[in-house]
């Protein structure tokens, strides 16, 4: 039997963007583009949350993709933009993410892919970068109609895993994910993948590391310590 359930966010959380800074070098001649993208992405998408906008996380991608182009005053292609956006579909999962998800897995640890991304790109993704193995369900929002980190969809995981939502842990690389997912009594545990401060006017997680493997630890040590003090 599973002893707990760990959700882990997908795009640079489990899975290296960084391959597709290739991909806006040829297109924008930059690609340091790529981030400012993400973050124009992940702007218009808490938007679309705030004021009702039902889309999907494709067409805003793709959206953003031209916006940065008109921007920038680059004609973007329709194969420059489409290798963008199918470069999703094969990324890379970072070094540290098939042995920590294996430990966890051993420790008896459900697991969960869980992403603002369509069900079918995810498990694209999974399947690309070998992991559907290391994730015992996949979770999109997309059912939702918005995105993280709207309350309704951390509520709506707990429900479709049938947990309460005080029982289950979010692991991500964004401060805006974790807070969303502590706001709504969720646990979590931060992974500091770029270097950047944690949001000091986030709520804070109970774990914090800069590998995958720490978080892992520190999550089996945590159930380990609870249940020590249960017995």
């Amino acid at each position: 039997m599973k002893r707990h359930t760990i959700l882990f966010d997908i795009n640079e959380t489990v899975l290296d963007l960084s391959t597709l800074k290739p991909k806006f070098k040829t297109a924008f001649g930059d690609e340091s583009v790529m981030a400012t993208w993400f973050s124009m992405l992940l702007h218009s998408s808490t938007v679309c949350i705030m004021t009702d906008v039902h889309t999907n996380f494709a067409n805003l991608a793709g959206t953003m993709l031209e916006s940065i182009a008109a921007r920038k005053e680059i004609n973007l292609s329709d194969v420059a933009r489409d290798n963008i956006l199918k470069g999703f579909a094969s990324l890379s999962p970072h070094t540290d993410i098939k042995p920590a998800l294996a430990k966890l897995q051993s420790a008896g640890f459900r697991t969960v892919a869980f992403s603002n991304s369509s069900l079918n790109l995810i498990s694209t993704q999974m399947n690309n970068a070998g992991l559907m193995e290391y994730f015992d369900e996949i979770i999109s929002v997309e059912e939702t109609g918005s995105f993280k980190p709207d309350p309704k969809v951390y509520k709506f995981a707990a429900k479709k895993l049938d947990q309460p939502l005080e029982s289950l842990r979010l692991v991500a690389t964004h401060d805006w994910d974790t807070h969303g997912a502590l706001s709504v009594g969720m646990k979590a545990a931060y992974i500091n993948r770029s270097g950047a401060i944690y949001h000091p006017l986030y709520r804070q997680p109970d774990i914090y590391a800069t590998t995958m493997g720490d978080i892992v630890k520190q999550i089996i040590e945590k159930y380990e310590v609870t249940l020590k003090n249960t017995l």
